[in-house]
């Protein structure tokens, strides 16, 4: 059931919500979209905005290819089940890749290590610790993603800080050499990014196209937000050897868009459109289609605001119902993984819509989570985070746990 209140202008505005069914294990909760705020157009001083309103006309269902068959139908029910544990008592954890075996490999953000965990047993060799690393606030060694050619170059992308700021390397994976020496020296292949205690961004991922995409923060100095020159608050777009893309909307530049507060979330649906999560500060997190070129607003507003030369979120929650991390894009919708609202958010999708209020699974569960990955086989796969010192650790943490969704 969804909870009226949270949810109540986007069900006027779609119709009737689909039903979501669950698992014992999972049982998903109500949208977290908020209420909806005083109608008019909000001032710069105005926390209260409008929440995106999709349209009646939405386009026709389309399908999904990464899942085995077509979705049924856009924002239809699902049912979500923790099928097991991949591994536990990690560090730590921020990103996942998973390697063409199945295996994964893990980044651990204080420790500056990556390790392979074996998706058979869940038992974990360390690949090696990269150096140069300055873990510190919500700074160490994030992002990971492997390149296009993997299978052939061996190549692993790291986002990082160090004492300065944040960059990107590449290094040699080598899982023929011993425990703790598999990583090769590391090449720097961007420096300058904004680094502080806070809002350092650090997803990164290979789109469709085959170049390199990466979320960074605004270093809590929000005017970088806005400033082309800056790296700050970015989604930055690089070829794969770290130079700006050839298409970029700023000829020169690494920057795809600005205005970000802080993107730790990339995703890109079959249609090849990129989604980003987004911390908001005190009122709106957000889920943002990213364009290029595109102006998402932070600092001048945060969340809906319906003003001209600010492009609006597609969805946005209240804070404490979010503070999104990682997301993926499956079965029809994007998952998205919440820290301080300890829960994976599903946000169904028509096209460039929304198909169905967004719903919640697992609140409470299993506390923070930080990364959620959509591996071959359909299901999700979904990082913890609390031993990262803001959350509680439980016996276990952190962990791996495997998701399956089954589409009603």
């Amino acid at each position: 059931m969804l909870r009226r209140s949270a949810a109540l202008f986007v069900a006027l505005a779609l119709g009737p919500a689909a039903t979501v069914g669950c698992s014992s294990a999972a049982a998903p909760r109500p949208a977290g979209a908020p209420s909806p705020p005083p109608s008019g157009p909000a001032s710069p001083a105005d926390p209260g905005r409008p929440t995106p309103s999709p349209t009646a006309d939405a386009p026709s269902p389309t399908a999904d290819a990464s899942s085995p068959a077509a979705v049924p139908k856009p924002g239809g029910p699902v049912s979500v089940d923790v099928s097991g544990t991949v591994t536990d008592s990690l560090s730590s954890p921020w990103g996942l890749a998973v390697l063409p075996d199945g295996d994964l490999l893990v980044s651990e953000r204080d420790d500056a290590r990556i390790l392979r965990v074996s998706v058979k047993d869940g038992a974990r060799t360390e690949a090696g610790t990269v150096p140069g690393v300055t873990a510190g606030g919500e700074g160490g060694l994030l992002g990971l993603a492997l390149s296009p050619g993997f299978a052939s170059d061996r190549q692993v992308y790291l986002y990082y800080s160090t004492a300065t700021d944040n960059r990107i390397a590449r290094l040699d994976y080598d899982p023929a050499r011993p425990a703790g020496s598999q990583l090769g020296e590391p090449v720097v292949l961007l420096t300058g990014i904004p680094h502080g205690p806070r809002h350092n961004g650090g997803r990164i991922a290979f789109g469709p196209d085959g170049l390199l995409y990466a979320g960074t923060g605004d270093a809590n100095e929000r005017p970088l937000a806005q400033d082309r020159d800056s790296l700050g608050g970015k989604v930055l777009r690089l070829a794969p050897d770290g130079t700006p893309a050839p298409g970029n909307p700023f000829p020169g530049s690494p920057v795809w868009s600005l205005g970000h507060r802080n993107v730790q979330g990339l995703a890109w649906d079959p249609e090849g459109r990129l989604w980003a999560s987004e911390f908001g500060q005190d009122t709106w997190d957000e889920l943002n289609l990213v364009t290029p070129g595109g102006n998402y607003g932070w600092p001048t507003v945060e969340g809906a605001a319906g003003r001209p030369g600010f492009t609006d979120p597609v969805a946005q929650w209240h804070t404490g119902d979010a503070s999104p991390s990682g997301i993926a894009h499956a079965a029809g919708s994007v998952w998205m993984a919440a820290l301080r609202g300890e829960r994976l958010w599903r946000i169904p999708l028509d096209g460039d819509r929304l198909a169905a209020p967004p719903q919640d699974f697992l609140p409470g569960a299993y506390g923070r989570l930080r990364t959620v990955v959509a591996d071959r086989d359909g299901t999700l796969l979904v990082v913890t985070d609390n031993t990262d010192g803001r959350g509680d650790p439980r016996p276990g943490d952190d962990r791996v746990l495997r998701l399956t969704v089954d589409r009603g």
